[in-house]
């Protein structure tokens, strides 16, 4: 029989591709590492590991046990919970990843519906951007993750992680109050050309949504200031400092300012749940149930 703690720093090996990686990731020592990997391959009858004095690669058997390590760790995990009766939607933990602007309605809509329903499950609330939680669905630390992808900043999600989309969100013009866009139904970006900006950083290049969107529009925007924060960027548009361009769901509630809508290509956002497909948790599944539902309630109201 396989060991699935084998497997899992089998798979961590192959994930970092290294020994040293997968120490840091298993919180393990290196040589505890090397040791797990020998156990494995006399567990296995067969050599996974190709040492050198200075580095290690994975045999063709072993790349590919790696690859199906995360299958049989699930496949493990649901038969671990059939046996001791936790596999049930009303126990055990769900475990959440979610970027900040859907923890101002989207989440906590979709789970007071949840926790109401479920109130024996124990929630594991992480806050993070997309591209640094993704991971942690691939490798099991998250059940779910909620994301999103910008339409001029398209991405693919990792290997064996699935991406079920919720709805798309607009982006919208924030400005200061009596600023003369707000008088419009309507407005392009290339009408605040002159306009100083507030932005966000890019996602896996320094370029933002709004340069992206700005350079189709054919301008330059003068950026005065970039923050993730939308509670910053709102403060400062706010406070007379510029403008920005913000998705829907960053501007819910916010006073002070005024709202327009902005014509162009691609300025909107798809909101979508990553989970891994052969994750056994069942309460995973109703929990994507009140997402749906949050989603599909909430997105009438951005439009």
């Amino acid at each position: 029989m396989l060991s699935s703690h084998r497997l899992k720093v089998l798979q961590e090996v192959f994930r970092t591709g290294s020994i040293a990686g997968a120490a840091r990731t298993l919180r393990l020592s290196p040589s505890a590492v090397s040791h797990q990997l020998a156990r494995l391959e006399e567990e296995a009858g067969v050599g996974l590991v190709e040492r050198s004095a200075h580095s290690l690669q994975l045999t063709a058997a072993g790349r590919r046990l790696a690859t199906r390590a995360q299958e049989v760790l699930d496949l493990i995990e649901s038969a671990e919970k059939d046996l001791f009766a936790q596999a049930r939607a009303d126990a055990g933990q769900l475990r959440i990843g979610f970027f900040a602007s859907a923890g101002y309605r989207l989440l906590p809509l979709a789970l007071s519906s949840f926790t109401a329903r479920h109130p024996g499950v124990e929630l594991d609330l992480v806050l993070g951007q997309p591209h640094e939680l993704l991971p942690d669905v691939e490798r099991g630390a998250l059940d779910v993750l909620v994301v999103f992808e910008h339409a001029l900043d398209t991405w693919k999600p990792p290997k064996g992680v699935e991406v079920v989309h919720l709805f798309d969100e607009p982006h919208l013009l924030v400005v200061p109050l009596g600023h003369p866009a707000a008088r419009r139904p309507r407005v392009r970006l290339a009408d605040l050309a002159d306009d100083p900006w507030i932005t966000t950083f890019g996602t896996e290049t320094p370029v933002s949504v709004l340069e992206r969107a700005s350079a189709l529009e054919g301008f330059t925007p003068a950026i005065r200031c970039r923050s993730d924060h939308y509670e910053v960027t709102l403060g400062l548009v706010r406070a007379g400092l510029g403008v920005a361009l913000v998705p829907s769901l960053g501007v819910q509630g916010a006073t002070g300012v005024q709202v327009c809508h902005v014509e162009g290509p691609k300025l909107y956002r798809r909101v979508g749940a990553a989970t891994r497909p052969t994750n056994p948790n069942p309460a995973l599944r109703a929990f994507l149930d009140y997402l749906r539902d949050a989603s599909a309630r909430l997105s009438v109201t951005l439009r």
